[in-house]
């Protein structure tokens, strides 16, 4: 698979990462499967996606002990990307980016992992009570202690409002600055897909004006540009689209002709080519810094995924995606 540099330290990774989330944590709970997720990581290491993204929050805890039973095998060959700052209750989550707590929380994700180092280390929320300075400086001394390589920032739902639009990013913008003053971001996480291209407004060219690499989060638009999901059909109570303004059964229909315009462009590429395929193209289309992270649970999206990495879209393909209608929720 094709390699892409993260950050000035130019870390490289394969260009189609794994997101591992949906293993363990915001997904359809009934369909996780330990030993099924196992599987799919080994099978992502193989085909060279290398970048394995998760979370200590994710479970909790649950999601990076289980990359730490492929890790203690495998470790050289995977570059290991997790997350710090954000504490799960019983029915709230909470921002904690008290500088103790992260080196605490460092230590422990160590010990999941069954690693030494962790490769990306990334702030996932920013404590409204304490200097987003403070946090990242207590971060940074995780890298000169060697427990971690390059740092990032997850912008994932970090967002003033919940309509899309412009300035949607402006608080990260702002807060990317300041913590740049402290020490280098290596990578930034947004979401970023067909149906969700505000990044490229302003986030994206921020990012490649320094250098900085772009983990694109949600590529595959939690599921729907896959093409595989029935309008109506519904979710679990615990799945995150159960409460998503796009995932109701009125706006899935509503958005079909996005995923119609993905089908058409794959068909032009070959019978054997996905829509979720073409989605994942797309954005590596965006830039040589940019790196989709779709979410799997299963071996064969894991090596679906991975097969975006040698699709090349041509400019009458990005042109066609690039008019397709914007997406709609229910609040539209």
């Amino acid at each position: 698979m094709e390699r892409r540099t993260i950050g000035a330290a130019a870390l490289a990774v394969g260009a189609v990462g794994l997101g591992c989330m949906p293993m363990s944590w915001a997904y359809s709970g009934s369909r996780q499967r330990g030993n099924e997720s196992l599987r799919a990581v080994h099978r992502a290491l193989d085909l060279g996606s290398t970048l394995l993204d998760t979370a200590d929050m994710y479970g909790p805890f649950t999601n990076e002990l289980l990359l730490g039973r492929v890790l203690k095998e495998r470790r050289p060959e995977a570059f290991v990307s997790t997350k710090v700052g954000l504490l799960v209750g019983e029915q709230h989550i909470v921002a904690n980016g008290r500088p103790g707590y992260v080196r605490r929380a460092c230590d422990a994700s160590l010990r999941r992992l069954q690693t030494d180092v962790i490769d990306l280390y990334q702030l996932h929320r920013a404590d409204p009570e304490v200097p987003v300075e403070e946090t990242w400086g207590a971060m940074a001394e995780l890298v000169q202690a060697g427990k971690v390589r390059a740092l990032g920032l997850c912008a994932v739902g970090a967002r003033g409002g919940r309509r899309s639009g412009a300035g949607l990013h402006d608080s990260t913008l702002r807060q990317l600055r300041r913590m740049q003053q402290v020490f280098p971001v290596a990578a930034v996480q947004a979401e970023l897909s067909v149906w969700s291209p505000e990044a490229l407004d302003a986030l994206l060219p921020w990012c490649a004006a320094r250098g900085i690499g772009f983990l694109a989060a949600m590529p595959l638009g939690n599921g729907f540009l896959t093409g595989t999901l029935t309008p109506g059909e519904g979710f679990e109570p615990d799945d995150l689209r159960a409460r998503h303004p796009r995932f109701t059964a009125e706006m899935m229909a509503a958005n079909q002709p996005i995923v119609a315009g993905l089908r058409r462009v794959a068909r032009r590429h070959g019978a054997e080519v996905a829509p979720a395929q073409v989605a994942l193209a797309w954005v590596l289309a965006q830039g040589p810094h940019v790196v989709p992270v779709p979410g799997a649970k299963q071996e064969r999206w894991v090596a679906q995924n991975a097969g975006a990495a040698g699709l090349r879209l041509t400019a009458e393909d990005l042109a066609e995606l690039g008019a397709l209608p914007g997406a709609r929720g229910s609040w539209d």
